[in-house]
């Protein structure tokens, strides 16, 4: 997966905007104004995204080095998925996915109407 992959699959999620937060080299992804990927600009040497702490150890000892606790992140609730090519990259969608979904389950109901109606217009 490329920067320009990565970069269209999020935003093909309803409600979802990008951001520099934290400088020039740093993309952000948000649901509703809740982060749930970033990664760098430059570099797209990994991806942050949120996981299921259990999961998240799962996948940490499954792939070993290529996904590891999240950098400057929680480390029990994000991993840093690197893109090397050992994580494939429908895993990698998979986890984005999944990301997505765990910020959204902790959506205040008023958001979750307003991202419903966002999905239902596509």
């Amino acid at each position: 997966m490329n920067i320009e992959e990565y970069r269209d699959y999020c935003l093909a999620k309803p409600g979802t905007t990008e951001h520099t937060p934290f400088g020039p080299d740093t993309l952000v992804f948000k649901v509703m104004g809740k982060m749930y990927a970033l990664t760098g600009i430059e570099s797209f040497e990994f991806i942050n995204l949120k996981c299921d702490p259990e999961y998240a150890i799962e996948l940490r000892e499954k792939y070993d080095g290529s996904i590891r606790p999240g950098y400057h992140m929680n480390k029990q609730q994000w991993n840093s998925v690197y893109t090397d090519g050992a994580v494939p990259d429908d895993l990698i969608r998979q986890l984005i996915d999944d990301s997505y979904d765990l910020i959204v389950a902790k959506l205040p109901k008023k958001l979750k109407e307003e991202l419903k109606e966002l999905s239902d217009e596509h």
